[in-house]
């Protein structure tokens, strides 16, 4: 038995989510097929997160045992031919040790998500982005964020269908940035809560249009209640970036 790395790059738009799901196609249900009509075994995709409804991804991590023998290059090149037409890409495969995995072996993890800010509506960016017309201070919205870097109870931000067992996590960057009519928000941390990212964007766009005062934000933090949340932003703007490990170079981007 093999372990295999994989690096997948997917839109999230036809799925219901990275994690197999009863209800609909997932991500995992597609590339475990596709693992399945080439080698004819039963495996598990392993994902480094998991990922919601719409959500896009550049490069999630996720591993594989499989029994029959491969080289990485020749694994890659069969499952994208499998997963064709579906929109995922293995974009890297490696054999890694037995004990690494995905998901534990995972040190941090970066989102990015994207917001285009126009008036015009959006056509080839239309799930791919948050489309907002009205002008935001991407200024305001980045010295809001900085009140949510650092240790803190998250639960304002936190989905009630989070089954994380503790709200509280450590928010190593949230970064926001305009580029020309794009705005694009980092975030990294070893870990989320279910909805974080989102529930956070959403607040920073109340910041940017006004609707909250920056000060806001910390006090919905400080609040430690969902019912203090403003916004969940929508799904089809996020973007799993990075997993990192242990002896991987973590540089911010």
């Amino acid at each position: 038995m093999t372990r295999f790395a994989l690096t997948l790059e997917f839109d999230g738009t036809p799925f219901f989510g990275l994690q197999r799901q009863s209800h609909g196609p997932s991500v995992q249900q597609a590339v475990e097929e596709a693992i399945a009509r080439i080698t004819g075994e039963g495996a598990t995709l392993h994902a480094a997160g998991r990922t919601d409804t719409g959500v896009h991804a550049l490069a999630m991590r996720a591993h594989v045992d499989i029994a029959r023998p491969f080289t990485p290059f020749r694994l890659m090149a069969a499952l994208n031919a499998q997963l064709r037409p579906a929109p995922i890409a293995v974009t890297a495969c490696a054999v890694v040790a037995d004990d690494w995995h995905a998901r534990f072996s995972c040190i941090g993890r970066r989102y990015l998500y994207r917001i285009i800010n126009r008036r015009a509506p959006l056509t080839l960016e239309a799930r791919r982005a948050w489309h907002v017309p009205q002008p935001l201070d991407t200024e305001a919205m980045h010295r809001a964020a900085q009140a949510l870097v650092g240790r803190h109870d998250f639960t304002t931000f936190r989905s009630a269908q989070c089954q994380a067992a503790d709200p509280v996590k450590t928010l190593d960057r949230l970064d926001v940035e305009r580029v020309g009519e794009e705005i694009r928000i980092h975030a990294a941390a070893r870990s989320f809560l279910h909805h974080q990212v989102r529930s956070m964007v959403g607040c920073l766009k109340l910041v940017g249009a006004g609707t909250w005062p920056e000060a806001r934000m910390a006090e919905a933090l400080a609040a430690r209640d969902r019912a203090a949340l403003g916004l969940n932003a929508p799904p089809h703007g996020l973007y799993f970036v990075e997993a990192i490990y242990p002896g991987e170079r973590k540089e911010p981007q």
